[in-house]
Order: C-alpha cells, then sequence, then structure tokens
C-alpha cells in the first residue's frame, strides 16, 4: 500500500516549483489532493490524476480564499487530512541599505502577507476539517534562510525566520491532536517569484544565469537542489503511520548546510579525484 492512500491533502502554493513537487508525490503515494494557487499553472502537466486532483483559484493571503479551499477539498474528496503551507515569494537579496523607509515598508507588508499570514490563515481554516481526521497533519514550507543569513535579503530572511516560530508555536498549540512541522529547503532551482511592489513580480529564480552553478558552490554536497529533491520529506511528514511521534520539527533539506567548512563548503572534494590517501593502519 502507497504511504497517503485514502488521505486528502490541501498544498497551497501547489501549482509550481517545490509545491508542484510535492503535489505530484502525494498523488503518487495515492492521495487525493486539493491546489490553491494564484493561477493553475503547471497542474496540467500532471496528467491524468483519476479525479484526485482539483484546483482552486485564490489569494492565500485571503481567509476567505483559503477557506474556500478547505470548504472545495472537502466538499470533492470527503474531508481533509494533510495541509501544507507553501505558497512564497522572494526577495531577490534586497539589502536593507538598498531601501528607503517607504518602499522597505511596503515590501514588508507584501512579503509578510504571503510567507506568514498566508500560512497562518490557511492553518486556522484548516484546522476544524484536520480535526476530524485520525492522524492530520500540518507541514509548512521553512528554507534554509530560516536558520542562516544571506540566503536572501532581510525581508525573505525574516519572513522564513518567522515560520520557524510558526511551526514551533503551532505544534505547541495543536498538540496532541494535529502534527505541525517544516521543511527547510536550500537553493532550489524554481520559478521562486519576487516582491511585486519592488518591480520583481516577474523575475523568477530559475531564469537568474548561473543559478545553478551558484548554488551547487554554497553546500558540501556541491548540489543545486531541485524541487522533487525535497518532496519525499513532505511525503514522510504527511503520513501518520511513518512519523506519528514527529512534531515541532523542521527538516533542513539544503546540502548540509549545517556542516559547511569555513576554508571549503566540503571535505571530501579530493575523494571524487582519488588524490586523497587513507590510510586505514596496519593489522
Amino acid at each position: 500500500m502507497s504511504w497517503l492512500t485514502g488521505q486528502v491533502a490541501l498544498v497551497t502554493g501547489g501549482a509550481a516549483g517545490i509545491g508542484l513537487a510535492v503535489v505530484e508525490r502525494f498523488l503518487a503515494e495515492g492521495a487525493c489532493v486539493g491546489v490553491l494557487d494564484r493561477s493553475e499553472g503547471d497542474l496540467a502537466t500532471i496528467g491524468n490524476a483519476d479525479g484526485r486532483l482539483i484546483a482552486v483559484t485564490g489569494d492565500v493571503t485571503s481567509y476567505a480564499d483559503n477557506v474556500m479551499a478547505v470548504r472545495e477539498t472537502v466538499d470533492a474528496f470527503g474531508k481533509l487530512d494533510v495541509f501544507v503551507g507553501n505558497a512564497g515569494i522572494f526577495d531577490y537579496f534586497a539589502p536593507l541599505v538598498g531601501f528607503d523607509g517607504a518602499d522597505l515598508s511596503s515590501a514588508f507588508d507584501e512579503i509578510f502577507a504571503v510567507n506568514v499570514k498566508g500560512y497562518l490563515l490557511g492553518a486556522r481554516a484548516a484546522v476544524p476539517e484536520l480535526l476530524k481526521s485520525d492522524g492530520p497533519s500540518m507541514i509548512f514550507t521553512v528554507s534554509n534562510s530560516g536558520f542562516y543569513a544571506s540566503g536572501g535579503g532581510p525581508l525573505y530572511t525574516a519572513s522564513k525566520h518567522a515560520v520557524v516560530g510558526v511551526v514551533r508555536e503551532l505544534a505547541y498549540e495543536l498538540a496532541p491532536k494535529i502534527r505541525v512541522n517544516g521543511v527547510a529547503p536550500g537553493g532550489t532551482v524554481t520559478g521562486l517569484r519576487g516582491i511585486e511592489d519592488l518591480g520583481q513580480g516577474q523575475d523568477v529564480l530559475s531564469s537568474v544565469p548561473g543559478i545553478a552553478d551558484i548554488m551547487s558552490t554554497t553546500n558540501p554536497l556541491q548540489y543545486a537542489q531541485q524541487p522533487a529533491d525535497h518532496a519525499g520529506l513532505y511525503l514522510l511528514l504527511a503520513s501518520a503511520d511513518n512519523s506519528r511521534a514527529v512534531t515541532g520539527v523542521v527538516i533542513n533539506s539544503d546540502g548540509g548546510l549545517g556542516v559547511r567548512g569555513l576554508n571549503q563548503p566540503s571535505g571530501g572534494l579530493e575523494l571524487a579525484t582519488g588524490a586523497m590517501r587513507i590510510d586505514v593502519g596496519s593489522t
């Protein structure tokens, strides 16, 4: 039996990027999935989902739209077991000193509305239905910027640190009924868009020249991550059978940033060339 057979999930920002990869993985594991997004995006690329996929067009910063997404998912599939808060925007490394007072204030409001308020609104809308489930779970997309500097500018970094707080507080408040966890992807080649108020609304992270090479040099695994690389962790946290004792946890899926060396990201670079001689000692 697949891990999510008979389960129903709602994913915000599920029409592209990491969200789409999560939707695809959940479907492959037997779940029925509702998606809340501003557009249907790449959902058409999924193909035949045997009636197990619905798309709800809406704005995650609207409580009414979150309620609508929950209602339409439950109307279509009869219940809700998993809520994934994933929709987000980026600040494209805009530094503090690059702002004047007015644009800093409006950009802050925009990114926190999507990256933080949107998660809280979605969670609040989902709670009543999740409480009816036998093994409910909430999962939030964090980021390496929830733990480290320089993964974005101060607005994005602050918003993702806030999401870590959301995970921990809701894990406490909703225990023992609902498990709440997060996944913190590292640099991932996606279509993540920027802050519209800064003129970044049409910017796409994956179109930045050389972005994969830049990302691959920052982590010990020397790997620019793809959306599908993270989807299995969402699957694990969604499955009550496989993570029943896990709550209040953020899983880092970032190529090992926590063990990045001071002199170079990876200590075993020479292993790939055979240049490092390993002395196992004499017997």
